[in-house]
């Protein structure tokens, strides 16, 4: 028994054995306030382009889907009947300006003769009626002529915008009517372009206040482009919140030089607000829930496991800006927590 009693004293406590975790490095840095949502491109200008007069069309001066300049020549209606018409309202105007100047001349010359009592003043009331009558036909005419002018002018189709043009639904030889219900062709300008997207209510008065403030600068990526972002700047806030969704629609415009952004395409839109300075960062994957609250495990410098209480300011994807509860270059564990107690000895598998 003494023997045994004797071996027993000899024998030391189990060591504790330390827990393997992963940690990494909480950060001090400046980072961006942004908005994060999808979006849809939209033309920056549709025209639909309809040809005002009736006619034959007899020529296609562009190819489906060419890009166009403003005020190039896009169709040609048939002209002649309307060079015809043109052509017999100034004969109209020629005759009636003729007839005008020989009853003009007339109502003079009774006027004259009527101060020596040589005609009646019904002979010069019927001699002044008949200019005044004709003057007004000759002014009729010149607005016949204007219009016929016009309606001929309307057989040249130009493009009223720069752009890329799409389906041709119009081929020559066609008899085209005026003012159809489908046009002849939709011209839509990409340059520059628009990108649509809504904003959760809580960030309208931020972007009010950076808009008033300078330009907002907005980014758009587009899925499965390995291009940077394109850089615009927001343009456009709606002057209502959609009650339905609690949103606001909101327009960025693009220069989109290289035509990367198409209409109708979706695209990953971020709208920079502002800069946080100092903002204390941590790993989102080390914030756990506590029973009171948002918790992360710290590890001291003697390797020792402690519990956190931290609150939270704003998450940023893969990592979360901590408010209150951390220091920059304390080292938090991102990987092993579940068999963590407080004080528990660690051992470090990898960390920063």
């Amino acid at each position: 028994m003494l023997f045994l009693s004797a071996c027993s004293g000899d024998k030391e406590p189990p060591k504790q054995e330390a827990v393997p975790v992963v940690v990494a490095t909480v950060e001090q840095r400046d980072v961006p306030v942004e908005i994060k949502n999808i979006g849809a491109v939209e033309a920056y200008a549709t025209v639909g382009i309809k040809s005002r007069v009736g006619g034959q069309l007899v020529r296609v001066n562009f190819q489906e889907g060419q890009d166009v300049e403003a005020k190039q020549l896009l169709f040609v209606i048939d002209p002649r009947p309307y060079e015809t018409a043109w052509q017999q309202a100034q004969a109209n105007l020629a005759k009636d300006r003729a007839l005008f100047n020989k009853a003009a001349a007339d109502a003079r010359r009774y006027a004259e003769l009527i101060r020596k009592q040589f005609v009646s003043q019904q002979e010069y009331d019927q001699a002044k009626a008949t200019a005044d009558s004709l003057a007004a036909t000759v002014k009729a005419d010149e607005v016949a002529v204007q219009n016929a002018k016009l309606n001929l002018s309307y057989c040249y189709i130009n493009a009223p915008i720069s752009g890329r043009t799409g389906n041709l639904l119009a081929n020559m030889g066609n008899m085209i009517k005026a003012d159809a219900d489908n046009p002849m062709v939709v011209i839509t300008q990409v340059q520059p372009i628009y990108v649509s997207f809504a904003v959760p209510q809580q960030y309208l008065p931020d972007l009010r206040k950076y808009m008033d403030s300078g330009q907002v600068k907005v980014e758009v990526a587009i899925g499965g482009d390995m291009e940077p972002p394109t850089e615009g700047v927001l343009t456009f806030v709606n002057n209502t919140v959609d009650q339905a969704t609690g949103t606001i629609q909101c327009k960025a415009t693009f220069p989109n030089l290289e035509r990367r952004l198409w209409p109708g395409q979706f695209v990953n839109v971020v709208v920079k607000l502002t800069t946080e300075p100092n903002a204390v960062l941590a790993p989102t994957q080390a914030i756990q829930t506590g029973q009171e609250g948002q918790i992360v495990w710290v590890i001291t410098p003697d390797l020792t496991a402690e519990v956190r209480p931290v609150e939270i300011k704003r998450v940023l994807n893969s990592e979360t800006i901590i408010k209150k509860g951390l220091q920059p270059g304390e080292r938090v564990v991102t990987d092993g927590q579940i068999r963590l107690v407080p004080g528990a000895k660690v051992e470090i598998k990898s960390g920063s």
